[in-house]
């Protein structure tokens, strides 16, 4: 598909993960699972899909250089270092930018880089089936997730009625979406899981340039302007770097996707895991004893329900009567938390030493 795009984000800190992840090396620049990092993955997903040319990544200034060597497949001139921290909006009107000024007439993907996704198979035929209603409509097309349980950290989108559209024939038919739901409460989710028709919103959009620069127009004419330029524009690297820091930080879904006159969702059929804690690594990792989750051997006596990561070559953990811990160890620092925290860890990093973040 010559004329097709995918952008990926991959930004963001290194503080869920701490102490293996760190600042200037996040979740997405991290070997979790013993194979490939997130984004390395996140690329190879792409082959038979997007030509490598095509694919952009964004990033910050603080993991440009990681992002390079881990992506050193792509050419040098499609890896950006956003000038300055502007939320998902800009970032995405940036990188909307970059291929209209290659191509206006491009369909472009947006995608996470930190999502666990194994099913390649299954993950082609979705978004080829979104690349073609993007292309056959005048609308945005998102990417759902059918829920497994009432998470209350996940986005929701409510699907309305299925998608008319001339011409279209695919596997996965888009619905048109009723509204966006901010993340609700445990309550909410429920409900919405009890009531049927809801989705998660993985962040994933697929659209045609001409579509959602449209859109931008009517709904946020300041990332429209800034498009505009970025396509017009003789020098980009200035462009950006004069223009980029001014925009107002917002997210794409306030910014554009909740306001746009159409947006459709298909329900993906591929397994999905935004990977969000040592909890969901945990799943992954081997099982030792009493339901303790490790990456490495580890000797344990009376130990239920603890997660090992041990990055340090040459050490061993030992458990001895402890339950429901998570221990992270690598060359430099050491994390020993309640298993029910793990999502309080990224508190840590205002009271770590700067050098350690």
């Amino acid at each position: 598909m010559p004329s097709t795009y995918a952008l990926i984000l991959a930004g963001g800190s290194g503080t869920r993960f701490w102490p293996l992840s760190r600042n200037a090396r996040p979740k997405q620049l991290l070997n979790l699972f013993g194979t490939d990092t997130l984004l390395e993955q996140t690329i190879s997903r792409l082959e038979g899909l997007v030509p490598v040319e095509n694919i952009l990544i964004l990033t910050n200034s603080l993991q440009v250089e990681a992002v390079r060597e881990v992506a050193s497949m792509l050419p040098a001139e499609n890896i950006y270092a956003e000038p300055a921290k502007r939320d998902t909006a800009p970032a995405v009107a940036l990188g909307i930018g970059l291929v209209a000024a290659r191509d206006p007439e491009a369909t472009m993907l947006v995608l996470p880089a930190d999502q666990l996704i194994q099913d390649t198979e299954a993950y082609h035929s979705v978004m080829r089936d979104a690349i073609a209603t993007a292309e056959k409509s005048d609308g945005l097309v998102t990417i759902g997730i059918k829920p497994t349980w009432p998470c209350p950290s996940y986005g929701y989108i409510e699907r309305g009625v299925a998608s008319e559209i001339d011409g279209l024939e695919c596997t996965h038919p888009p619905a048109e979406v009723t509204r966006f739901r901010e993340k609700p409460s445990t309550e909410q989710a429920e409900e919405y899981l009890a009531q049927g028709g809801f989705c998660w919103n993985a962040g994933m959009f697929v659209w045609s340039i001409p579509t959602v620069t449209s859109q931008l127009a009517t709904h946020s004419p300041e990332l429209a302007d800034f498009i505009g330029e970025l396509r017009d524009s003789s020098d980009l690297d200035t462009t950006v770097t004069e223009r980029f820091p001014g925009l107002t930080p917002i997210s794409i879904d306030y910014a554009l996707m909740e306001k746009a006159d159409r947006v459709m969702n298909i329900e993906a059929s591929f397994d999905w895991d935004d990977v969000g804690s040592w909890i969901s690594v945990a799943k992954y990792l081997d099982t030792v004893g009493d339901d303790n989750q490790v990456n490495s051997p580890v000797s344990q006596i009376d130990s239920d329900h603890n997660i090992v990561f041990n990055a340090r070559k040459g050490s061993h953990v030992a458990l001895l009567g402890v339950d429901d811990l998570i221990v992270v160890q690598t060359d430099d620092a050491l994390l020993i938390a309640n298993r029910h925290q793990a999502d309080a860890i990224k508190k840590l990093s205002a009271h770590l030493p700067e050098e350690l973040l």
